[in-house]
Formats: structure tokens, sequence, C-alpha cells
């Protein structure tokens, strides 16, 4: 099987689970999960107090989302560096050293 076929297979593949989500849901409105909750808990529990309050409160949606993003990239970097920390100390440890090997 030829390298192009396959690389064109794993683009449609990748292009149809990217956009078939965005047609199968397309009209439809969706709610943070934080107003679900509260929601739901002054459903059950109507005389419900929260433990603590937010330290900083977003003044919009875009700082919300742009906090999110901040969030999101910070845990992308730091799981990034342990896969390349294991990975290198897996290379490092399977290439034999070169002091070692050369007698002298």
């Amino acid at each position: 099987m030829k390298k192009i076929p396959a690389n064109w297979s794993i683009a449609i593949g990748v292009l149809a689970l990217s956009i078939g989500p965005l047609l199968h849901f397309q009209g439809n409105t969706f709610n943070a999960t934080d107003s679900k909750n509260s929601t739901a808990i002054e459903e059950l529990r109507p005389g419900y107090k929260p433990w603590f309050k937010p330290v900083i409160k977003p003044s919009g949606g875009e700082i919300e989302t742009f906090l999110f993003a901040t969030q999101a990239a910070i845990g992308a970097g730091i799981v990034g560096y342990v896969i390349g920390l294991y990975k290198g100390r897996s290379e490092h440890q399977a290439s034999p050293s070169d002091d070692s090997s050369s007698p002298q």
C-alpha cells in the first residue's frame, strides 16, 4: 500500500471527525456546566449556600474563555514536558554510552 492514499485517508478521517459533530449539533445551544450545576443544586436544595466565593470574578465571557484557554495551555505544556522527559530518558538509557564502550 502506498503512503499517499494512507495519508489521504487519515486526512479525510480527521476532517470527518471534526466536521461531523458540527453538522450533527448545528443550531443547538450549549450552556456552561457551571450554570447547569448551579441550577441543579438550587432545584435539589433551595437553601444551599456555597462554601466559598471565587477569588476573581471574570467580567465577561471573553475573560472566562481566555482563562480556560490559558489553563488548557498550561496543562498541555506540563503533559508535553513530562512525555518529552520520559521519552528522552528512555532514549538515553537505550543508547550505548560512548565513553564506556571504547577501551583505552
